[in-house]
């Protein structure tokens, strides 16, 4: 008794359709007993069991009739079944949002939507004419893209699925696996030659039967099953060298098909030289290490899971280089930053310094110290700041000719354990560089590893840049505080020289005056003193010695009416009570000096200059007022508080800039009221000393 191909595909799909029934109606009794949250892909996986079923038995009764309108309900009983499948898949894939926001969702779902009602169209319209079926080129060629879509999806499932239900995906993914391989087989080589085998059209059903066991299987290990397929975090699209392939076979099948349709009677044969030449050509792609490395290069970098979590790195990094730290510090935390990318244990670290143009070692971990500077000039740090690679110092060794004309130094050749030169850049600029020693176990240099590295160093390079700004924005705030101190010196030795030349210039007719001789030791006595703060002040870079205590103001108004005196000038000076203030006695007479010394450069001799002391709403008001040429609006507004700014032809500016800021610093407050040709007065409001607090009266000594 013999057994045909056409007996094989009766039994076939008998078999099939009873095992596909069977399997539907036992995952229908266990979600009735058992239901999930989320009952759409269980919905459609009994869905695509019972279209198997359908096709089959629909595939029976044209086997037995022979009836065109068997294979017409057969086939669209195919491609629900396909569609199914793929919504099932499709629904898994989508369960984790991540894959929807990275784009690989819609496009996956838009892909096999388009493909099958591409197909479904094609076969429509092309496959049947005259109520008789006919496989043409158009329909085998849907089908072989319906196939390859199916493996797509299987193997982005079984890639981007959880670890934890990797253990029930696996005989899952092989079933459906097992059933579009053996279609792309089916319809590979239908395409290929224009007609299907019919033998292995027979045996079809039969090798998607062998798929419900596996099928099986994973819903024995788990009923829930289902509901626990969950796509990882890190989804990614895998199918690169799948889409490789299947373009390839494609293209060789069109390609076979065009010979055999203009070859005439060598189509056959060109067709099979064709076949051995297609699977030579594929055969020298697949074991070619040049095309394998580019094509693992490719993968990698557009489709393939990254080995590193960015989102993670990224933070570390940040957070590492964000935290405030010492230019030393900074330094340990970006090599050991860098160093633990790669899990390299040793390295050490090269800054461009701010006065000098070459690199020094300013931090190392693990390794030795280098005594010797990296010249800017040299052939190291022109290759990395012209080419910004990083350079693998094994592969260097191995082959110098690919690193062009780099020299590398003496003292890297000789590093035992040298790996890496990693640049930092800060735009076109070598901030940096960082040496890596070798790690412990082998890791593979490849783009990934080797971007993150130089992006990395960027980010580095950055922070370096601003930590060396802001060494240098310091240095320039230290000589800027220095010479503005010093301003202020030279202001106060030329308010003494002042004084002494004007003492000097009495001199010549005092000279006899014993009262005058006895002023004249103290003033000079006084200059000195004054000249010995002022130069301890210059040394020490801070305000003069003693803290604010209690000064009483009588003495200091005493002093200046004496001072007018001197030149030959009157000041009238009211006080309605003894007051007191907070500061330094010291200082707070150099303000008050300066500005009755104001007054008095800027009021004739017949003018009237006058100071008044009183106490206003819990603090001492000191008027200090004058009828001489007064100020602008617009002087004082923009130019009096300000330094080196004066109305004096041999003023430097500087004196009512120090006293605005000292009676700042004690919390008072001075207001300006002037008009040219009328006078001025300024108005102080000082912080009040109650003396009642027990705390010390500098001027009470002084009486």
């Amino acid at each position: 008794m013999s057994f045909s191909a056409a007996d094989m595909a009766l039994y076939g799909h008998a078999v099939s359709a009873l095992a596909h029934g069977v399997f539907a109606l036992y995952m229908s009794l266990a979600s009735a007993r058992q239901p999930v949250a989320s009952e759409t892909p269980r919905r459609l996986f009994i869905g695509a069991l019972v279209a198997s079923a359908a096709w089959n038995l629909l595939s029976v009764w044209h086997e037995m009739s022979g009836a065109a309108v068997a294979a017409l309900a057969a086939s669209a009983a195919d491609l629900v079944r396909y569609g199914l499948w793929f919504g099932f898949l499709l629904t898994l894939l989508g369960a984790n949002g991540q894959v929807g926001r990275q784009g690989t969702l819609p496009a996956l779902k838009g892909g096999a939507s388009l493909t099958w009602l591409g197909a479904a169209a094609l076969w429509a319209v092309q496959g049947f004419s005259g109520g008789t079926v006919t496989p043409g080129v158009g329909n085998i060629a849907a089908a072989l893209t319906l196939a390859v879509c199916g493996l797509l999806l299987v193997e982005q499932l079984f890639r981007n699925i959880a670890e934890g239900g990797r253990w029930n995906a696996k005989p899952a993914c092989l079933g459906l696996g097992c059933v579009f391989g053996f279609d792309l087989y089916l319809y590979a080589e239908g395409l290929l030659f224009s007609k299907f085998d019919d033998d292995v059209l027979a045996f079809r059903s039969v090798a998607h039967a062998l798929a419900i066991p596996l099928l099986l299987i994973a819903a024995r290990r788990n009923v829930n099953w289902l509901a626990r397929l969950q796509v990882s975090h890190a989804a990614a699209f895998h199918s690169a060298t799948l889409l490789l392939t299947g373009t390839y076979l494609l293209l060789m099948a069109a390609i076979g098909y065009y010979v055999r349709w203009f070859g005439g009677e060598w189509g056959r044969a060109l067709q099979l030289g064709l076949l051995v030449a297609g699977l030579v050509s594929l055969g020298v792609l697949v074991f070619s290490g040049s095309v394998r490395a580019w094509l693992r290069v490719f993968v990698s970098k557009h489709f393939y899971r990254y080995r590193y979590d960015y989102r993670e790195e990224w933070l570390r990094f940040t957070t590492l280089l964000s935290a405030n730290r010492s230019p030393q510090e900074m330094g340990d935390v970006i090599l050991q930053a860098l160093a633990k990318m790669v899990e390299s244990p040793a390295g050490s670290l090269w800054l461009r310094g701010i006065s000098t143009p070459d690199f020094h070692q300013v931090s190392t971990w693990n390794t030795a110290r280098a005594v010797q500077p990296e010249p800017r000039d040299g052939s190291l740090c022109t290759f990395l700041r012209d080419k910004g690679w990083v350079v693998d110092l094994d592969e260097y060794r191995a082959s110098p000719r690919r690193y062009e004309s780099l020299s590398l130094p003496a003292w890297l050749l000789g590093m035992p354990n040298g790996w890496l030169v990693v640049p930092l850049m800060a735009g076109e600029e070598l901030r940096a560089f960082a040496v890596l020693a070798r790690p412990r176990t082998a890791i593979q240099l490849n783009w990934e590893v080797l971007d993150l590295l130089k992006t990395a160093g960027r980010q580095a390079a950055g922070y370096l840049a601003q930590m060396q700004a802001t060494d240098a924005l310091l240095e320039a705030r230290k000589f800027d505080a220095f010479n503005k101190m010093s301003a202020f010196v030279v202001h106060d030795l030329k308010n003494i020289v002042t004084q002494l030349s004007l003492m000097l210039k009495n001199a010549e007719r005092l000279h006899d005056n014993r009262e005058f001789q006895q002023d004249m030791l103290l003033t000079v006595a006084s200059s000195l003193e004054k000249m010995k703060r002022l130069m301890l002040q210059l040394r020490e870079g801070a305000t003069p010695p003693g803290g604010n205590h209690g000064v009483e103001l009588e003495p200091i108004l005493n002093r200046l009416v004496g001072m007018a005196q001197a030149q030959g000038r009157t000041v009238d000076v009211g006080a309605s009570e003894p007051l007191a203030s907070r500061g330094q006695e010291e200082r707070l007479e150099r303000v008050l000096g300066h500005l009755v010394q104001n007054a008095l450069d800027a009021t004739p001799p017949s003018g009237r200059v006058w100071v008044k002391v009183e106490r206003h709403s819990g603090q001492v008001k000191v008027e200090v007022g004058d009828t001489g040429s007064g100020m602008s609006e617009e002087f004082i507004r923009s130019r009096l508080f300000r330094p080196f700014n004066t109305t004096k032809s041999n003023g430097m500016g500087i004196g009512t800039y120090e006293s605005f800021q000292y009676i700042r610093e004690l919390g008072g407050h001075i207001d300006v009221r002037s008009a040219l040709g009328e006078g001025t007065v300024i108005t102080v409001l000082l912080p009040l000393f109650e003396s009642g607090r027990g705390a010390e009266l500098l001027g009470a000594h002084r009486k």
